[in-house]
């Protein structure tokens, strides 16, 4: 199995365009930090192509850095198939960019992404190259279409919010991605356990981080997310598990871990977690 972060910033990209944070600064500086895409991963099995992980505003150029082996004719597309974790238009926004298709876009994902996408985007696909919808089932392996990967949907916390855990029945790897993570159970646990590379929301440092910034009164928890720091937060027991590797994902231009030389980024590493970058590769 062949794991690829396509883009590691939460919706809106880092440094995000209207945003004059300290962190964002520092990324249009050039000095501590590096900018990021917005969040998306590809995934290929030791047999078969590469699928995409959730389709942000981002995806052409994302699209671009993936080694393709073989083209078949003059147009042809570089993933078989796209996966979708929720309907948020961050992780979908990118399916309109994949309408110059030649054959309708499988698409594989919850019922109730469907839903939440069918009058707009999903509609919007069909007037052009059409799509195939695929629907996971919560908690049942579905083999990925030509592929050596199988992938098994869990309930993330939030309404129509998933993780994904991904198994190659030709290498034996194990991968969990999840970007929104809303609860941290011991169902959710025992599945990074069972894993051999572990990408986690990392959204959030702490559960008041826009406010205490002044953009919004929302909190992590309101946004769907568990802020890594403080009671409940995600970092302690990520740093307790023994067999993954650990890589925080979905981290948003606020967090301060993505200042290389913060306190919060020392913390991090000092945990055995990993913040992921825009690049980052992991073969199992």
């Amino acid at each position: 199995m062949r794991v690829r972060v396509l883009g590691s910033a939460a919706g809106g990209g880092y440094p995000q365009w209207n945003c004059h944070c300290d962190t964002c600064e520092a990324a249009r500086a050039g000095v501590r930090a590096r900018p990021r895409m917005q969040s998306s991963l590809a995934i290929r099995g030791q047999d078969g192509p590469w699928f995409l992980v959730n389709a942000s505003p981002d995806a052409r150029q994302q699209l671009e850095t993936l080694p393709i082996a073989h083209v078949d004719g003059v147009r042809a597309p570089p993933v078989a198939g796209v996966l979708l974790t929720d309907a948020e238009i961050d992780h979908t926004a990118g399916l309109l960019l994949l309408r110059e298709s030649g054959t309708p876009v499988r698409v594989y994902g919850d019922a109730g992404v469907e839903r939440a996408l069918g009058a707009t985007l999903l509609t919007m696909l069909e007037r052009f190259c059409g799509v195939d919808w695929q629907a996971l089932e919560a908690g049942v392996a579905t083999p990925l279409h030509g592929s050596s990967l199988v992938v098994e949907r869990f309930e993330a916390g939030a309404p129509e919010t998933s993780g994904f855990v991904f198994r190659d029945e030709a290498s034996r790897g194990v991968a969990t991605y999840v970007p929104g993570l809303a609860r941290l159970d011991d169902d959710v646990l025992a599945r990074f356990a069972a894993s051999d590379l572990v990408l986690v929301d990392g959204t959030f440092w702490r559960e008041d981080e826009l406010a205490a910034l002044g953009i919004s009164e929302r909190r992590a928890a309101d946004m769907g997310h568990v802020p890594l720091s403080g009671p409940g937060g995600t970092l302690e027991p990520l740093a307790g598990l023994q067999r993954p590797r650990k890589v925080l994902v979905h981290i948003n231009n606020t967090n301060p871990i993505l200042l290389e030389d913060s306190p919060e980024r020392e913390a991090v590493v000092r945990a055995g977690v990993e913040v992921a970058y825009d690049g980052l590769e992991a073969t199992l």
